[in-house]
């Protein structure tokens, strides 16, 4: 299990919830990503934390994971960086450093929110 807060939200997160996607960046963000952003705390994140079949808790929202991308764990260890994909098990499409969850439910946000992957 592996838990982080919500330090900063970017002034167009909320543009991206029409396409429900979501990226997540460690602390380390530069200045042109954190627009388009949710920064967390992004401390030591375990090898492999992200998995298929597992739960991603955002606030009071639980998601399903569906999918897993190749680069999606070695990007989330180092940078704090992936970008989440709400879908309805339907199109599982995935890029390399993303993962789709479901329900297709883009997750209320705010700053001290916990998120975490079991």
């Amino acid at each position: 299990m592996y838990k982080t807060k919500i330090v900063e939200i970017g002034s167009i997160v909320e543009d991206f919830a029409e396409e429900f996607l979501l990226i997540l960046f460690g602390p380390q963000a530069t200045a042109e990503l954190r627009d388009i952003c949710v920064i967390h705390e992004g401390a030591d994140a375990p090898k492999n934390v992200i998995q298929k079949n597992g739960r991603l808790t955002i606030g009071e929202q639980e998601y399903h994971i569906l999918e897993v991308g190749e680069e999606a764990n070695p990007n989330f260890e180092t940078l704090g960086h992936i970008s989440l994909y709400f879908r309805d098990g339907e199109n599982n499409e995935i890029l390399p450093g993303a993962i789709l969850v479901e329900p297709k439910v883009f997750p209320t946000l705010a700053v001290g929110d916990e998120i975490s992957f079991e």
